[in-house]
């Protein structure tokens, strides 16, 4: 097959995400009190109103409709006063009602928008011809000729077509935003978000036997129902998305945005958020769609950027051969690095929705959602912003460190008063020796036992010069194992660094002496040698050199 970057240059991928959250933080299910863990035994947090059993009548669980309310509050939805509740038919083992509840075209979020800054390699992706003013009508037709579930609820249920709805039907593309490309090559997307809707999760099915826990080729498949019924928000954008990469910032940045207003705890690996990937392909400059195919329950950022990059290579390589693309759902194999056929895509008619008899349309007040917008926290873009403007860090730091709570409460700890090459020191170390040793060891931060002042401290060392960047990763390790200062660590060891130029130069002499093939070569033009003096010098010094001052001194002699 072609490679992404040559598939693009002339077909445009219309990708759309329907990225599925469970509401982990909560203590109760969606409808009923059972337990809200998927850790117990199998089985046994259940209740007639979990499994669907005659006269079981179902509550709202208000805190969840309180977190879905926060969601598109963050992701700058419409909040919608008055939505119902719907049932969704389908006959597998995972859903022991035989209908899963969730809401009908106007759900509680509608018509909101999140901004991707897409940079450095990513953004080549999406070629040269894929920006300027016929990305307007771009995703004009995309929008208005997607047939997903969401747009056929409009045509097909009995709810009235309101003000809500009114943005399903036609599209003016003056109004729309378009992907604006800067100076470097990086480029700003606008991906808007068609609605944000509450349903209950179904059980968890668990395939024993098969390849990478997966239902294909297992020996038998088991049901856990302790997840039947987990308030589940689906979020579905637009058919905006025309990059993989795209694809992955979108679903990157909605997670840091859930963790920040504490919604989930967003573990992919778990399965709590989960993605499922639309995407067709259509001849550069058509306006008309191609046939979609979607990909099933991508767990992880990689899963999501190279399942699309493979399908849209797949779909590319059969049109070209002239064959024909089916509307199906089809499964990411990341060992075999293709995707596979699951099932045929349903439509609404399978699902035969309509309204659950057992609950009332659900009205949500105005005091009701100034309560939620009062307890939204401080979102991970205005954190972003912040931390690169108060504190002068890369942007991209900011970005890393804002995106999760304890982190970046973290931060800004340790960072406390600093600001410019301090601060930058700081946020050095927990992007890159936190994150790595975390990661590493298999723990929280919180877990870990290091705390904000032990990395002021190690900074402090840095800016000083008393330790180089490689010591500071020894120091770091014998923090985190010990909780001893950084301090007292340098001066146990004999770390620290002497940055004396009268005790360093007779060593700068004496290696120039010992090296003059390479003193010769960096007279010559050879700038690369000074690294092999420099470890010279290093190693004469016993490691007790700055190396930095070991460089400027053995420039200023070779000059």
């Amino acid at each position: 097959m072609k490679e992404l970057t040559e598939v693009l240059k002339d077909w445009e991928a219309v990708i759309g995400l329907e990225i599925h959250t469970e509401l982990t933080t909560l203590e109760t299910k969606m409808f009923c009190g059972c337990k809200l863990s998927h850790d117990d035994a199998p089985n046994t947090n259940v209740c007639p109103v979990c499994l669907g059993l005659p006269g079981a009548l179902p509550v709202p669980n208000r805190r969840a409709i309180e977190s879905i309310v926060k969601a598109g509050l963050a992701t700058n939805c419409q909040i919608q006063k008055r939505s119902m509740f719907y049932r969704k038919h389908y006959f597998y083992p995972d859903m022991a009602k035989n209908f899963q509840t969730t809401q009908g075209p106007v759900a509680f979020c509608m018509h909101g928008r999140l901004d991707l800054e897409v940079t450095g390699r990513g953004a080549a992706e999406r070629p040269a011809c894929a920006f300027g003013a016929d990305q307007a009508a771009s995703l004009a037709s995309a929008s208005a000729n997607a047939e997903g579930l969401s747009r056929q609820m409009v045509e097909g249920l009995p709810e009235q077509a309101s003000g809500a709805l009114a943005g399903m039907a036609a599209y003016n593309t003056a109004d729309l935003a378009v992907a604006e490309r800067h100076d470097d090559g990086s480029y700003t997307v606008p991906i808007r978000i068609l609605r944000i809707h509450m349903e209950e999760d179904a059980a968890k099915m668990v395939h024993v036997g098969g390849q990478e826990g997966r239902i294909g080729g297992a020996a038998e498949s088991l049901v856990d129902y302790n997840r039947c019924g987990t308030p589940l928000i689906e979020l579905v954008t637009e058919p905006d998305l025309r990059t993989p990469e795209e694809a992955r910032l979108f679903m990157e940045k909605l997670r840091r945005i859930f963790l920040t207003i504490g919604i989930s705890d967003c573990s992919m690996e778990k399965g709590s958020m989960r993605c499922d990937g639309n995407v067709s392909i259509r001849r550069r400059g058509e306006t008309g769609l191609g046939t979609k195919t979607e990909l099933k329950n991508l767990n992880s950022f990689k899963a999501l950027h190279d399942g699309l990059a493979y399908e849209i290579c797949r779909q590319a390589e059969v049109l070209e051969e002239g064959g024909v693309i089916y509307q199906e759902t089809r499964h990411w194999e990341p060992s075999r690095k293709r995707t596979v056929v699951m099932r045929v895509k349903e439509t609404t008619d399978d699902y035969r929705l309509f309204p659950d008899p057992d609950l009332a349309p659900f009205n949500l007040s105005d005091e009701f959602i100034e309560h939620c917008r009062a307890e939204l926290p401080e979102l991970p873009d205005a954190k972003r912003d912040r931390f690169e403007a108060d504190f002068g860090i890369k942007r991209a730091d900011a970005e890393q460190l804002a995106g999760d709570p304890d982190t970046a409460a973290f931060f800004e700890q340790a960072a406390e008063g600093l600001s410019g090459k301090a601060a930058q020191t700081v946020a050095n170390l927990v992007v890159n020796e936190l994150a790595a040793y975390l990661k590493g060891a298999g723990a929280s931060l919180a877990q870990s036992g290091i705390v904000p002042a032990q990395v002021a401290s190690l900074a402090k060392l840095l800016a000083e010069d008393a330790i180089s960047s490689n010591q500071a990763h020894e120091v770091f390790e014998a923090m985190a194992q010990s909780g001893e200062d950084p301090e007292a660590i340098v001066d146990a060891r004999g770390m620290r660094q002497v940055s004396d130029t009268g005790a360093l130069q007779p060593i700068v002499d004496e290696v120039l002496a010992a090296c003059a093939d390479q003193a010769q070569q960096y007279r010559d033009g050879n700038q690369k040698v000074i690294g092999f003096l420099v470890g010279q010098c290093m190693k004469a010094s016993r490691g007790t050199g700055n190396p930095k001052l070991f460089n400027e001194l053995l420039r200023a002699s070779l000059s």
